[in-house]
């Protein structure tokens, strides 16, 4: 079972930065297509942030873009988000999420808590 591992997220300060990493546990079979970041605000939906496929182009939510920067490292098969400039309105638990070049089911994190706030 290939479980997908984040860490790098906590408390940072308006206009502070944080990079978030995510990592699977083991190889994915067929290797990953696309990796992405969601993210769920309280009493939101969640939404999606940033993909990057395994041609390397990212795409960027409006509200992220210029702030945030999507990188991969397929060899390691690990996500990173660096995210800069930071607003209270970031504030909200980040979710990894891995698609597969097989087509099988999507991987996903377990979620980390990402709060902005002096």
């Amino acid at each position: 079972q290939v479980q997908l591992v984040e860490s790098g997220g906590g408390l940072a300060q308006p206009g502070g930065s944080l990079r978030l990493s995510c990592a699977a546990s083991r190889s994915i079979f067929g290797g990953i297509f696309a990796m992405a970041w969601y993210r769920q605000a309280p009493g939101k939906q969640r939404e999606f942030i940033a993909k990057i496929t395994n041609s390397g182009s990212p795409n960027y939510a409006d509200s992220v873009k210029g702030r945030f920067a999507i990188s991969r490292d397929s060899a390691k098969n690990t996500a990173y988000l660096q995210m800069n400039s930071l607003k209270p309105e970031d504030t909200a638990v980040y979710y990894c999420n891995f698609v597969p070049n097989s087509g099988t089911a999507d991987y996903w994190g377990q979620g980390m808590q990402v709060t902005v706030s002096s």
